[in-house]
């Protein structure tokens, strides 16, 4: 009957120790798995900022008017926002951008900016 309780508290211990070292890698590799996220998170950003920047300058240097113009872009999709002066700004813009490398779509949601007076008497 000794044995038996010796037999017992032997496997008891193993299931334990055993417990504790999955545990212990499953919090590493989670660990592991947060930074890489975080890293993937702060790549992607860059990315998208590094596309939006080369939408914006491949627009001025066409001679598109960007100052009233938001280029969003997000995992090779771009938008564009905002208003221009004329309508011929408009088809100008959305051709130039289509061929930015690495536009995967292009949504042009640019409108003709109305001149004119804003103040009220």
């Amino acid at each position: 009957m000794r044995a038996i309780k010796i037999v017992g508290l032997a496997g008891s211990a193993l299931i334990v120790a055993a417990s504790v070292n999955a545990w212990s890698q499953g919090s590493e590799s989670a660990a592991t798995s947060t930074a890489t996220q975080s890293t993937s998170k702060s790549a992607v950003r860059k990315a998208n900022h590094a596309l939006s920047k080369r939408v914006s300058q491949a627009l001025s240097k066409a001679g598109v008017d960007t100052t009233g113009i938001n280029v969003l872009a997000k995992n090779g999709a771009v938008t564009l926002a905002g208003s221009v002066t004329d309508a011929s700004q408009i088809e100008k813009a959305g051709s130039v951008a289509k061929g930015v490398s690495g536009i995967t779509s292009m949504k042009n949601a640019l409108t003709i900016h109305e001149g004119g007076n804003s103040s009220s008497r």
